[in-house]
């Protein structure tokens, strides 16, 4: 059961339509933001995000640039910290390891190494993801190798509510943000039909969602599946599995992973004394392990039984469909790991 906000707007949304409509009215508000990337100005982005935006903004505002993530996330670090609010447009997560240096030694640090002089407000707006057959270069998550460094705040939407909102968010601060979504949730066709659950009533006024506010998609008490992003939708479709066996499932998404709320964590898992945690990105040093040490660090006496992690093995991800499928956290994997632990020890 999806979250009832308490809108009825009768604007059901994708994830594309909402992120760009809190960008339209930032951009609106603010003359010194603009968006730069690959094919947004004349294609309106890869995945939907600038449709139409160069049309009221001009192509000073909405900038296409040379295939050249270096170049352009080095421009728009500078800028930020002249001044400006740039928005980035990376379409594959994969692509930002070759600007490392821009964003992990400049911009995620000039706020605290001037003492505050000077300020890097960016939004990069990132897709990521498997599940299409693009191989190792195109379809990682890497929440953890940019949510490691200090400076970096990290939020990931499972619906369109949420998409805009967290975009707001992400756009008024005076950090670097980084709004990701995963491909299969965008919904734009060429990558398949959206997910129904991640098409959303999205009221016409701006509103924003508090950085580290976890989100629960499904109440249950006998155990707690942690997702985020897709794997939130994967750990709902389980849920109406397991309730056929007489397994109640809560589903937490965390949204937001740096900060990561850590408190909802551990309030869902002690109330319910079990956890599965999803995530589509590497197994290790992850998102994954980051919520076990949440309950381990706090109280690991809650555990009925022995946490659970289903992740992305630590692989490159394979061009092979059935490979690639068999590396997913899908439902299968999500329902593997939560009979697992209904079956782990009792206290």
């Amino acid at each position: 059961m999806a979250h009832d906000h308490g809108n009825d707007t009768g604007r059901t949304f994708t994830m594309a339509r909402a992120g760009r409509e809190a960008v339209i009215s930032e951009m609106r508000k603010h003359p010194n933001m603009f968006l730069i990337g690959e094919d947004i100005a004349k294609l309106g982005g890869v995945f939907g995000t600038a449709i139409g935006m160069a049309a009221e903004f001009g192509t000073a505002r909405v900038i296409d640039t040379p295939i050249s993530e270096t170049g352009f996330i080095g421009i728009a670090t500078g800028a930020a910290m002249a001044g400006m609010r740039p928005v980035i447009e990376i379409a594959f997560v994969d692509f930002i390891g070759v600007c490392f240096n821009a964003i992990f030694n400049f911009a995620a640090k000039t706020h605290y190494m001037s003492g505050g002089q000077f300020k890097t407000p960016m939004t990069f707006m990132i897709g990521y993801g498997g599940g299409y057959c693009d191989a190792a270069q195109h379809s990682q998550t890497l929440f953890a190798t940019l949510g490691h460094v200090p400076g970096i705040k990290i939020v990931t939407p499972a619906d369109a509510y949420d998409a805009k909102g967290l975009m707001h968010s992400c756009l008024q601060d005076d950090n670097v943000t980084i709004w990701m979504v995963h491909k299969r949730l965008w919904g734009l066709g060429w990558l398949g039909f959206p997910l129904p659950a991640a098409l959303s009533e999205v009221p016409e006024h701006d509103y924003t969602i508090p950085f580290g506010q976890s989100r629960i998609w499904r109440e249950g008490k006998d155990v707690t599946i942690v997702g985020l992003g897709l794997t939130v939708h994967n750990a709902l479709t389980a849920a109406d599995q397991l309730a056929a066996e007489g397994i109640s499932a809560e589903v937490l998404d965390l949204r937001s992973v740096v900060p990561m709320d850590r408190d909802g964590v551990f309030r869902s898992v002690a109330k319910t004394g079990r956890l599965v945690v999803a995530d589509e990105d590497y197994m290790s040093f992850g998102v994954t392990a980051e919520v076990l040490a949440v309950v381990a660090e706090r109280d690991p006496s809650v555990l009925k039984a022995p946490a659970v992690r289903v992740a992305y093995p630590d692989v490159p991800v394979p061009f092979s469909r059935p490979m690639e499928e068999f590396c997913l956290p899908n439902v299968e994997r999500i329902l593997t790991a939560v009979r697992a632990t209904m079956q782990g020890f009792k206290r």
